[in-house]
């Protein structure tokens, strides 16, 4: 399918609800909706099963997913994996996320029109690279702008799959195109970059996860190429936590060995490995507000979007809650970036297409309450 290099898409805000709807205006080649159905002419899709969406598609003129957004200069930028179409099954080793390239979304405000703009990096350009650019993330810093993404290497495993790693790559542009270091990040490995810079100015990486993200063959600290494609099987025994590494000055290299991101429950014991709804999986983002660090991640299997709370960049977080239910389609990966004194969270679902590798990034207001919790959004609407 050919996609336009070129689209806008102009998204037209819900007062009411603080959500989006979508108004197309785009020249380009929409990829077609088969997991979306209209009740009749110009009313709203619907999922399979007749649920009005929450939020509609930021973009339909390519496949999007995982978005990192970042508020630059007072404009957004979201940096999502570009999904695209293969015929490979779904496993638990997540070939069929394919991807190999980066395109950034960019807007004026949120409730606007998003431009996708060209080619920030593909997999091509990067010399340690094999295959699948997956979710990455951006930063900026002294005239500089900094595009973390992980990526499988050459070196095989028992899958005849390579290791990933985290690669960083720079542009003057918020949009690229970016030019790769010719090494990986020292120290780095699995997946789901997330940098988030501190009110001191200091910036730290959280990444990692678990099956496909093959942060547990990483167990004791050194890449076991036979090891398991999912997860420890010890149920009874403390969770596999994300990992954290303060960033050197340089943006590009880690200060310290990555250290374990734990998360409590309410007694201030670790979440265990089968408590699958509350157990990390993938997807690490971190913002503060309040006075509070908020870590927020993605159960996987169990499809939820979740939140724990803490003092410092390191944690130990206490787990609060969920913040999003599961939307269509198996993975929940997502940003929340504060803008024009509110809150957003972008996430995405497969309302275009209902193939769990072929999804759309979406946004929503996320509110909270007094007390610095957040109400536990559903991504569709009765």
């Amino acid at each position: 399918m050919r996609f336009s290099l070129a689209p806008t898409l102009v998204i037209a805000a819900l007062a009411a609800t603080g959500t989006i709807a979508l108004a197309q205006t785009n020249g380009g080649n929409a990829p077609s909706t088969p997991g979306a159905k209209t009740t009749s002419a110009g009313k709203e899709p619907r999922s399979p099963d007749g649920k009005r969406y929450l939020s509609q598609p930021l973009v339909t003129s390519i496949y999007t997913a995982d978005p990192s957004a970042h508020v630059f200069g007072g404009k957004i930028y979201v940096y999502p994996s570009h999904d695209i179409d293969v015929k490979i099954p779904d496993d638990d080793l997540g070939n069929q996320y394919a991807m190999r390239d980066y395109r950034v979304l960019s807007m004026d405000r949120i409730g606007g029109p998003v431009k996708v703009n060209g080619v920030a990096l593909d997999v091509k350009d990067v010399p340690w690279a094999s295959q699948q650019m997956w979710a990455p993330d951006a930063a900026y810093k002294n005239g500089t702008y900094y595009l973390y993404f992980p990526a499988r290497d050459k070196q095989l495993d028992k899958n005849g799959l390579g290791t990933f790693r985290i690669g960083v790559a720079t542009s003057k542009s918020p949009v690229g195109p970016f030019k790769a270091d010719p090494k990986p990040i020292a120290g780095s490995f699995s997946m789901d970059p997330a940098v988030f810079t501190d009110a001191n100015g200091a910036s730290y990486m959280y990444f990692g996860g678990i099956w496909g993200g093959q942060l547990q063959r990483w167990k004791d600290g050194k890449f076991d190429a036979n090891g398991s494609d999912t997860d420890l099987g010890k149920d009874d025994q403390p969770a596999l936590s994300g990992k954290i590494a303060k960033l050197n000055p340089d943006m590009k290299s880690f200060a310290e060995t990555p250290r374990d991101v734990q998360i409590l429950d309410e007694a201030g014991k670790p979440v265990l490995g089968g408590d699958h709804e509350r157990r990390f999986f993938e997807a690490s983002w971190v913002f503060t507000r309040g006075g509070k660090y908020y870590y927020t991640y993605s159960t996987g299997d169990t499809h939820f979007l979740n939140y724990a709370t803490g003092d410092n960049p390191y944690g130990p977080f206490t787990y609060k809650g969920h913040i999003l239910k599961p939307v269509q389609g198996w993975t929940s990966h997502h940003s929340i970036v504060e803008w024009n004194k509110k809150w957003w969270l972008f996430y995405a679902d497969t309302q275009m297409s209902n193939k769990n590798h072929l999804r759309n990034v979406k946004v929503t207001e996320l509110k909270f309450a007094p007390d610095g919790s957040i109400p536990t959004i559903d991504p569709f609407v009765n």
